[in-house]
């Protein structure tokens, strides 16, 4: 590939991140509350006025409005270009380590639910299962369609790797959430993470799983002692974990799974 072409194949991909970032600024905001993604039109939350085409262009009408509705004058967030530049990010960094290859949109797709999670649990608390069944559903049927995500061929073999790490991530967090509940006396984590954790495991295998529990885990502990510090949270404190899951999923697509298999060579497995 010439380097214009490789150029203008990143512009693309680039702007349909951004592109599919503004549509995912309409699911975090609907699916919640029950409403069609696909209609009625983007309007303002505020004053429920219409939302021109030339004021919906991904991240640049919120520069060129100052931040604000044109209509009421109200200020936009600024988590909607966030979202819309950070759908890109990841399209892009998939882009450069996958290219042209069934990896890329699958991974693509993943990486949209896993978003979509992430944002509708930061602000609800909750995981919504059209990404959790959803996704328990569409990649074992992915997985027997392109075996070679689990390193295997032939549709049987995929199908058996996909619903073994759906398996192993659903029966894992069951476990840990049982469990942790039993010790607290109180709900240990939701049963959202459940679901999310078979999902994933249905996408990226068993090996996936304990990666992302124990990277979820340090990096969630992190966090959570860091919120403590800071008087954010309390001990007692709900904080979404599903962030944590999908931080964890989003390094092992992006080039975690090397470390995987660097650590199963360092022990010689």
């Amino acid at each position: 590939m010439t380097e214009f072409w490789a150029i203008y194949w990143l512009v693309v991909v680039f702007i349909l991140g951004l592109c599919i970032g503004s549509f995912l600024n309409v699911c975090i905001c609907r699916i919640p509350h029950g409403k069609s993604v696909s209609w009625p039109p983007s309007s303002c939350p505020n004053c429920n006025n219409r939302i021109k085409w030339y004021d919906n262009i991904p991240v640049l009408s919120w520069f060129v409005l100052g931040a604000k509705c044109r209509n009421c004058k109200l200020p936009i967030s600024v988590v909607y270009p966030v979202i819309e530049l950070l759908t890109a990010f990841f399209f892009l960094t998939l882009w450069l380590i996958y290219g042209i290859s069934w990896f890329m949109p699958i991974y693509a797709l993943a990486v949209f639910g896993l978003l979509l999670a992430t944002f509708i649990d930061l602000a609800h608390m909750i995981l919504p299962d059209r990404v959790t069944i959803g996704g328990m559903i569409i990649f074992p049927v992915i997985s027997m369609l392109f075996p070679e995500l689990h390193g295997v061929s032939g549709w049987l073999a995929g199908l058996r790797a996909s619903l073994i790490g759906l398996a192993a991530g659903f029966g894992l967090f069951w476990i840990i959430r049982e469990a942790g509940t039993a010790a607290l006396k109180k709900e240990a984590m939701g049963f959202g993470d459940v679901k999310l954790m078979g999902m994933l495991g249905a996408l990226l295998g068993w090996q996936a799983i304990i990666y992302i529990t124990f990277f979820s885990a340090l990096v969630g502990s992190i966090a959570g002692v860091s919120l403590i510090a800071l008087h954010r949270k309390g001990i007692q404190s709900e904080i979404p974990y599903g962030p944590y899951i999908a931080l964890a999923a989003f390094s092992w697509i992006l080039g975690g799974y090397r470390l995987w298999d660097a650590y199963l060579a360092l022990m010689h497995f």
